[in-house]
């Protein structure tokens, strides 16, 4: 399963996707983690907070493709982006392991994935270099077999993504 994740609506062509998920979080109702690790203890696997989200994450963590796309706020996603990736937090147990002498969390049943994560807006340099650091730390929780970062103008987001769908259909 290939999943886009946007931040806001996209005009993609109505072509068949096969097995594209595309998913505009702008238009869902996700309210912000309360940080009560109920997803870990209370309820394993599933968030105490029953809106959108619980519709979203699991799609996540089934995904073999991600696209994110998301406007770049002072180096980090954000808020629409962010909130929902704070809220994916019940794809991953309370346990931590060791990995490249790092602590990470361990995965609940999440597919190893190829991620591609779309940043647009009018963005200095340093901005990119967080963004860039940012998703690197991200990829070592998010079981991101590979990854790569790609700036455009908020202008030709569709462009960018339209041409990324393409390469998986190669």
């Amino acid at each position: 399963m290939n999943l886009i994740l946007s931040d806001r609506p996209l005009r993609l062509p109505e072509t068949d996707r096969g097995g594209t998920e595309c998913i505009d979080l702008s238009k869902l109702h996700i309210a912000n983690c309360v940080g009560c690790f109920g997803c870990w203890t209370k309820t394993p696997g599933k968030c105490v907070i029953r809106d959108d989200a619980v519709q979203v994450y699991p799609l996540i963590a089934q995904s073999d493709r991600v696209l994110y796309v998301s406007r770049v706020k002072y180096g980090s996603y954000d808020t629409t982006m962010k909130t929902m990736l704070e809220r994916a937090i019940p794809v991953q147990q309370a346990f931590i392991r060791l990995w490249n002498g790092e602590t990470h969390h361990v995965q609940r049943n999440v597919k190893p994935k190829q991620a591609v994560i779309i940043g647009y807006g009018d963005l200095s340099e340093e901005e990119k270099d967080i963004f860039r650091q940012l998703v690197a730390r991200n990829a070592n929780n998010m079981s991101f077999a590979s990854w790569r970062v790609v700036f455009v103008p908020e202008q030709e987001v569709e462009q960018a993504v339209q041409s990324e769908v393409q390469s998986w259909e190669k």
